[in-house]
């Protein structure tokens, strides 16, 4: 079955916004585990613009010892300040994800550069703590290899190119998910999970859901907008199971 990470990002976006502690992130988390979620992800950013370190901290003594066990997915670059939150915290996955400056959200997945060239150290590192490490990549092959070949886990696809095809139409959506079809066998058969997250709503999840050897999916932004309208037990359910029905994958 498909995991669901929700996203609390946006959660911590509103509180922000107004200051103070409404609406509380720890709650949002508790709803989400309540109507079903299986995971929680946070990306905390260096301006700290929606969640924070303290939020991090907090989220993990809340779900710590909850039975049946909720992952917990810390996303970010490998900044120092996020490592060792990392390490301090100790979140069933870390994945890491490149960081634009002043960018909305995430961009692309890792492209060859200085920081690249240090990932594998880093890798290595959090996989020393007993963490599950995933890297946000593009669907392609050159991108799996290179999770591959630095020690990674998994590997988060990245969906916007998907979605936006999706949006375009049935057809195009199709076409565009033969390559991430791909793009996870070829993870598969180098010994890599599969992780996948980025403008993933309802809709097309209709068609992704039958992405070969998917592990989890990451979803906050269209989950937090429809909860806006229906509540997050509601769409919690919705998404968990959206996911739930699938065919058999490989």
């Amino acid at each position: 079955m498909i995991r669901l990470s929700v996203n609390v990002n946006k959660v911590a976006t509103l509180r922000n916004s107004r200051g103070g502690r409404v609406p509380s992130v720890v709650e949002a988390d508790n709803v989400c585990v309540a109507a079903g979620a299986p995971g929680i992800t946070v990306h905390p950013r260096a301006d700290r613009r929606h969640i924070t370190p303290d939020d991090v901290r907090e989220i993990a003594r809340a779900l710590d010892g909850r039975s049946p066990r909720v992952e917990y997915n810390i996303e970010g670059d490998p900044r120092p300040e996020l490592l060792d939150l990392v390490d301090e915290v100790r979140p069933d996955q870390c994945t890491l994800v490149p960081v634009v400056p002043g960018e909305i959200t995430s961009q692309a997945g890792w492209r060859p550069g200085p920081q690249t060239d240090r990932l594998a150290d880093v890798v290595s590192r959090l996989r020393a703590l007993g963490v599950r490490v995933s890297l946000f990549v593009d669907a392609a092959p050159d991108p799996v290899r290179w999770a591959a070949s630095v020690g990674a886990d998994r590997v988060e696809l990245y969906t916007e190119p998907y979605a936006r095809a999706f949006d375009r139409g049935a057809e195009d959506g199709r076409r565009a998910f033969a390559s991430y079809a791909d793009a996870s066998r070829l993870a598969h058969s180098l010994g890599l999970g599969v992780n996948a997250g980025h403008d993933l709503d309802l809709a097309n999840l209709v068609i992704f859901r039958e992405l070969p050897f998917l592990d989890e999916v990451s979803i906050g932004h269209a989950l937090m907008s429809r909860a806006l309208f229906v509540g997050l037990p509601t769409v919690v359910r919705e998404y968990v199971a959206a996911l739930a029905s699938t065919a058999v994958r490989g």
